[in-house]
């Protein structure tokens, strides 16, 4: 990039003034002290005294002309100094300006190469992207022949495929029509067990309400348990002991007289109908204490429990088969608070008449 400045001199011509006149005037001090000097000399000679003094006034004469002329030169001088501090002047104002027009040309000449090389790299850049698109184009080519013979490739395959798949077709129907007959034996089949299966749970929820009322009756206004829908409910804390899953001795006595009006039960449904007793095991959703032993988790105890009422009222007499214990832990609350007697409402054991 061109870059041309003016060095910028400095002024020296009123110094070198000065020194000329301190010269000059030194001068005229030694030549005066030297003819003084030399004039008293020469007075004191008697031999040469007079022809001295003619002499020494021709000398003074001369050297008073001297200084005439040294003062005109020193005037000239300095007229011609000052002449020449005024072009210098001058000349700096020209350096200046041409120096601030040299500036801007060279922001210019910036300008001009900035732009110069902005276009350039458009100019690369559209080379390079026509460039590409040529070999994109190229490239997309290639993969049109290449879906083309992919495309010819699978219609064949699916004519094929299609050719199998009506062969199938035909067969699958005439299969079907062999089949119909079946599907109307087996349908007059099904609808033969589905009525069989309805009538048994008519018999089932027929002796469902006697026995909730024969429970009812043996057990007795009992706050801890009571009849809900299909089923009832026995609160785990009259039959076991805080985080246990063995039987208290009032909870053995409840369970002998629920067993009594399940033998009951067992001799009044015909052997025809096919029923069993849930015995499901609930618990409340506080976490079981780290290192608890017999179990890990409310599931765990909940079972426990379970099995636990249906192997006592087994001891009592009812049928084992009968019975079907099962845990649910605390994922089926019957009450979301978190005060102590919603915690005691969802610690139970449900009974359920049902059929198998």
């Amino acid at each position: 990039m061109l870059n041309i400045r003016f060095r910028e001199k400095t002024n020296t011509w009123p110094a070198f003034v000065d020194l000329f006149s301190n010269l000059v005037i030194i001068l005229i001090f030694l030549l005066i002290v030297f003819v003084f000097l030399w004039t008293t000399t020469s007075v004191f000679n008697k031999d040469t005294g007079a022809k001295t003094v003619a002499d020494l006034k021709r000398t003074n004469e001369e050297q008073a002309q001297r200084i005439v002329q040294m003062s005109a030169d020193e005037e000239e001088a300095k007229r011609l100094l000052v002449l020449a501090r005024a072009e210098l002047e001058n000349l700096t104002a020209n350096n200046n300006e041409l120096n601030n027009e040299l500036s801007q040309i060279d922001a210019s000449m910036e300008e001009l190469i900035a732009d110069y090389e902005a276009k350039v790299a458009e100019l690369t850049n559209q080379l390079n992207q026509a460039t590409l698109d040529k070999q994109r184009t190229a490239e997309l080519e290639q993969e049109r022949r290449t879906l083309q013979q992919q495309m010819t490739e699978q219609r064949a395959s699916l004519a094929e495929q299609l050719s199998k798949l009506q062969a199938a077709l035909d067969a699958a129907e005439e299969e079907a029509n062999q089949k119909e007959i079946q599907y109307v034996e087996m349908s007059t089949r099904l609808n033969k067990a589905l009525a069989d299966k309805v009538a048994e749970l008519n018999d089932v929820a027929r002796y469902q309400s006697a026995f909730y009322k024969a429970i009812k009756d043996a057990l007795g206004d009992d706050n801890f348990i009571k009849t809900e829908g299909d089923r009832f409910i026995i609160s785990s804390d009259i039959l076991f002991g805080s985080g246990s899953y063995t039987l208290s001795e009032e909870g053995k006595n409840q369970l002998r007289l629920i067993a009594n009006v399940i033998k009951d039960l067992e001799n009044k449904i015909p052997t025809n109908v096919d029923w069993i007793i849930r015995v499901d095991g609930h618990t409340d959703k506080k976490q079981v204490v780290p290192g608890t032993r017999g179990y890990s988790n409310n599931m765990e105890l909940s079972l426990l429990r379970a099995n636990s009422v249906a192997t006592e009222l087994a001891k009592d007499g009812v049928s084992r088969r009968r019975l079907i214990p099962s845990g649910f832990g605390d994922l089926h609350p019957v009450s979301l608070g978190t005060d102590a007697q919603s915690l005691q409402q969802n610690r139970r054991i449900e009974l359920q008449l049902t059929n198998r």
